[in-house]
Protein backbone atom coordinates (compact mmCIF):
# COMPACT_ATOMS: atom_id res chain seq x y z
CA UNK A 1 0.00 0.00 0.00
CA UNK A 2 1.46 3.45 -0.93
CA UNK A 3 1.99 5.80 2.19
CA UNK A 4 -0.36 8.90 2.14
CA UNK A 5 1.86 12.23 1.31
CA UNK A 6 1.00 14.56 4.32
CA UNK A 7 0.94 18.31 2.75
CA UNK A 8 2.57 20.28 5.52
CA UNK A 9 0.74 24.08 5.77
CA UNK A 10 2.35 27.44 6.57
CA UNK A 11 -1.19 29.41 7.71
CA UNK A 12 -0.68 32.92 7.73
CA UNK A 13 -3.83 35.25 9.16
CA UNK A 14 -3.74 38.30 11.26
CA UNK A 15 -6.87 37.16 13.55
CA UNK A 16 -6.23 34.52 16.00
CA UNK A 17 -9.27 33.30 15.51
CA UNK A 18 -10.02 32.74 11.89
CA UNK A 19 -6.26 30.75 12.03
CA UNK A 20 -8.14 28.32 14.51
CA UNK A 21 -10.95 27.86 12.54
CA UNK A 22 -8.68 27.28 9.85
CA UNK A 23 -6.72 24.94 11.58
CA UNK A 24 -9.70 22.89 13.03
CA UNK A 25 -11.28 22.20 9.59
CA UNK A 26 -7.22 21.35 8.28
CA UNK A 27 -6.54 18.99 10.95
CA UNK A 28 -9.66 16.72 10.51
CA UNK A 29 -7.67 16.09 6.71
CA UNK A 30 -5.73 13.02 7.22
CA UNK A 31 -3.37 14.38 4.05
CA UNK A 32 -3.39 18.07 5.40
CA UNK A 33 -0.95 19.30 8.53
CA UNK A 34 -0.86 22.73 10.01
CA UNK A 35 2.77 22.80 11.05
CA UNK A 36 3.33 27.12 11.51
CA UNK A 37 1.40 30.35 11.91
CA UNK A 38 1.86 33.91 11.53
CA UNK A 39 -0.07 36.60 12.15
CA UNK A 40 1.91 39.12 9.43
CA UNK A 41 3.71 38.76 6.47
CA UNK A 42 7.38 39.68 8.48
CA UNK A 43 6.97 36.18 10.77
CA UNK A 44 5.84 33.94 7.31
CA UNK A 45 8.83 34.64 6.05
CA UNK A 46 10.88 33.49 8.60
CA UNK A 47 8.80 30.82 9.45
CA UNK A 48 9.17 29.93 5.78
CA UNK A 49 12.97 29.46 6.04
CA UNK A 50 12.45 27.59 9.29
CA UNK A 51 9.93 25.31 8.57
CA UNK A 52 10.01 24.99 4.82
CA UNK A 53 6.32 24.09 4.65
CA UNK A 54 4.72 22.57 0.91
CA UNK A 55 1.89 24.97 0.60
CA UNK A 56 1.93 28.70 2.24
CA UNK A 57 -2.04 29.75 2.84
CA UNK A 58 -2.18 33.58 3.52
CA UNK A 59 -4.14 36.05 3.76
CA UNK A 60 -3.19 39.60 1.60
CA UNK A 61 -4.42 42.33 4.34
CA UNK A 62 -2.21 42.40 7.34
CA UNK A 63 -0.43 44.82 9.46
CA UNK A 64 3.21 45.77 8.29
CA UNK A 65 4.29 43.35 5.39
CA UNK A 66 0.95 42.08 3.38
CA UNK A 67 0.50 39.16 1.86
CA UNK A 68 1.10 40.57 -1.84
CA UNK A 69 4.55 41.19 -0.21
CA UNK A 70 5.02 38.43 1.18
CA UNK A 71 4.37 36.46 -1.92
CA UNK A 72 6.84 38.39 -3.81
CA UNK A 73 9.49 38.24 -1.08
CA UNK A 74 9.07 34.30 -0.67
CA UNK A 75 8.98 33.87 -4.37
CA UNK A 76 12.17 35.75 -4.94
CA UNK A 77 13.66 33.69 -2.54
CA UNK A 78 12.68 30.56 -3.42
CA UNK A 79 10.75 30.14 -6.71
CA UNK A 80 9.10 26.95 -6.29
CA UNK A 81 6.71 28.39 -3.51
CA UNK A 82 3.80 27.01 -3.67
CA UNK A 83 1.34 29.95 -2.15
CA UNK A 84 -2.55 29.87 -2.15
CA UNK A 85 -4.21 33.11 -1.29
CA UNK A 86 -7.50 32.97 0.91
CA UNK A 87 -9.17 36.53 0.92
CA UNK A 88 -11.88 38.50 1.85
CA UNK A 89 -10.86 40.80 -1.08
CA UNK A 90 -13.36 39.29 -4.23
CA UNK A 91 -12.22 42.50 -6.38
CA UNK A 92 -10.70 40.68 -9.46
CA UNK A 93 -7.72 43.12 -9.42
CA UNK A 94 -6.39 41.53 -5.98
CA UNK A 95 -6.37 37.91 -7.79
CA UNK A 96 -4.48 39.50 -10.46
CA UNK A 97 -2.12 40.76 -8.78
CA UNK A 98 -1.42 38.15 -6.19
CA UNK A 99 -1.18 35.64 -9.59
CA UNK A 100 1.53 37.96 -11.23
CA UNK A 101 3.04 38.26 -8.00
CA UNK A 102 3.74 34.46 -7.80
CA UNK A 103 0.66 32.92 -5.92
CA UNK A 104 -0.56 30.01 -7.49
CA UNK A 105 -4.26 30.15 -6.16
CA UNK A 106 -6.66 32.49 -5.02
CA UNK A 107 -10.05 32.09 -3.01
CA UNK A 108 -12.23 33.85 -1.83
CA UNK A 109 -13.19 33.65 1.71
CA UNK A 110 -16.98 33.19 1.15
CA UNK A 111 -16.01 29.98 -0.87
CA UNK A 112 -17.20 26.53 0.82
CA UNK A 113 -14.55 24.73 3.42
CA UNK A 114 -14.64 22.21 0.54
CA UNK A 115 -13.13 24.69 -2.00
CA UNK A 116 -10.34 25.60 0.46
CA UNK A 117 -9.31 22.29 1.02
CA UNK A 118 -9.25 21.38 -2.21
CA UNK A 119 -7.27 24.10 -3.12
CA UNK A 120 -4.45 23.47 -1.09
CA UNK A 121 -4.10 19.85 -2.98
CA UNK A 122 -4.37 21.45 -6.42
CA UNK A 123 -1.59 24.21 -5.51
CA UNK A 124 0.45 21.64 -3.91
CA UNK A 125 0.14 19.61 -7.25
CA UNK A 126 1.79 22.60 -8.67
CA UNK A 127 -1.72 23.53 -10.69
CA UNK A 128 -3.68 27.01 -10.77
CA UNK A 129 -6.82 27.21 -8.92
CA UNK A 130 -9.68 30.44 -8.62
CA UNK A 131 -12.72 30.50 -6.73
CA UNK A 132 -15.52 30.37 -8.96
CA UNK A 133 -16.66 33.52 -7.71
CA UNK A 134 -13.20 35.05 -8.24
CA UNK A 135 -12.95 33.59 -12.07
CA UNK A 136 -15.86 34.96 -12.72
CA UNK A 137 -15.52 38.17 -11.65
CA UNK A 138 -12.29 37.85 -13.89
CA UNK A 139 -14.37 36.64 -17.33
CA UNK A 140 -16.79 39.44 -16.81
CA UNK A 141 -14.95 42.15 -15.92
CA UNK A 142 -15.63 45.22 -17.77
CA UNK A 143 -12.10 46.56 -19.20
CA UNK A 144 -12.41 49.95 -19.00
CA UNK A 145 -9.82 52.54 -19.20
CA UNK A 146 -9.65 53.07 -15.61
CA UNK A 147 -9.48 49.08 -14.82
CA UNK A 148 -6.85 48.78 -17.32
CA UNK A 149 -4.66 51.61 -16.30
CA UNK A 150 -5.01 49.64 -12.63
CA UNK A 151 -4.12 46.62 -14.09
CA UNK A 152 -0.64 48.58 -15.64
CA UNK A 153 1.01 48.64 -12.24
CA UNK A 154 3.07 46.09 -10.86
CA UNK A 155 2.72 43.88 -7.99
CA UNK A 156 5.08 46.47 -5.77
CA UNK A 157 3.38 49.21 -8.04
CA UNK A 158 -0.23 47.68 -6.55
CA UNK A 159 0.89 47.52 -3.01
CA UNK A 160 2.33 50.73 -2.92
CA UNK A 161 -0.82 51.78 -4.09
CA UNK A 162 -2.86 50.06 -1.40
CA UNK A 163 -0.47 51.43 1.43
CA UNK A 164 -0.57 55.15 0.08
CA UNK A 165 -4.55 55.39 0.24
CA UNK A 166 -4.29 53.79 3.69
CA UNK A 167 -2.74 57.16 4.51
CA UNK A 168 1.17 55.57 5.38
CA UNK A 169 3.70 58.00 4.69
CA UNK A 170 6.55 57.67 2.14
CA UNK A 171 8.83 56.62 4.73
CA UNK A 172 6.06 54.34 6.64
CA UNK A 173 5.90 52.56 3.19
CA UNK A 174 9.75 52.42 2.68
CA UNK A 175 10.23 50.93 5.85
CA UNK A 176 7.53 47.98 5.30
CA UNK A 177 8.70 47.44 2.16
CA UNK A 178 12.42 47.59 3.00
CA UNK A 179 12.78 49.69 0.31
CA UNK A 180 14.01 53.43 0.02
CA UNK A 181 11.56 56.40 0.23
CA UNK A 182 13.26 58.00 -3.07
CA UNK A 183 12.41 54.24 -4.56
CA UNK A 184 9.13 55.06 -3.12
CA UNK A 185 8.50 58.38 -3.96
CA UNK A 186 9.55 57.50 -7.59
CA UNK A 187 6.57 54.66 -7.43
CA UNK A 188 4.43 57.24 -6.14
CA UNK A 189 4.63 59.39 -9.16
CA UNK A 190 4.41 56.04 -11.37
CA UNK A 191 1.44 55.12 -10.30
CA UNK A 192 -0.32 58.88 -10.49
CA UNK A 193 1.03 59.15 -13.58
CA UNK A 194 -0.55 55.38 -15.25
CA UNK A 195 -3.63 56.20 -13.02
CA UNK A 196 -4.27 59.31 -14.72
CA UNK A 197 -4.93 61.53 -11.30
CA UNK A 198 -3.14 64.44 -10.52
CA UNK A 199 -3.08 64.05 -6.58
CA UNK A 200 -3.43 61.94 -3.85
CA UNK A 201 -7.02 62.88 -3.07
CA UNK A 202 -8.03 61.95 -6.55
CA UNK A 203 -5.86 58.61 -6.27
CA UNK A 204 -7.91 57.83 -3.64
CA UNK A 205 -11.21 58.55 -4.46
CA UNK A 206 -10.46 56.07 -7.76
CA UNK A 207 -9.15 53.33 -5.50
CA UNK A 208 -12.09 53.34 -3.66
CA UNK A 209 -14.24 54.06 -7.12
CA UNK A 210 -12.00 50.35 -8.57
CA UNK A 211 -12.74 48.75 -4.67
CA UNK A 212 -9.07 49.09 -3.91
CA UNK A 213 -10.28 50.29 -1.00
CA UNK A 214 -13.77 50.78 0.77
CA UNK A 215 -14.62 53.44 3.19
CA UNK A 216 -14.88 51.00 5.84
CA UNK A 217 -11.34 50.50 5.57
CA UNK A 218 -10.91 54.41 5.77
CA UNK A 219 -12.99 54.23 8.97
CA UNK A 220 -11.37 51.27 11.01
CA UNK A 221 -8.49 53.06 12.98
CA UNK A 222 -6.80 49.25 12.73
Amino acid sequence: MTKQTTINILLVDDHAIVREGYRSLISKQADLKVIAEASNGADAYCLYKECQPDVVVTDLTMPGLSGLELISRLKQRDRKARILVFSMHQNPSFARQACRAGALGYVSKSSAPELLLQAIRDVHLGRHILSTDIAQALALEKLGNETTALNSLTAREFEILRLLVEANTQDQIAKTLNISPKTVGNCHYLIKNKLGVNSDIELTRLAIKLNVLSLLDLADPA
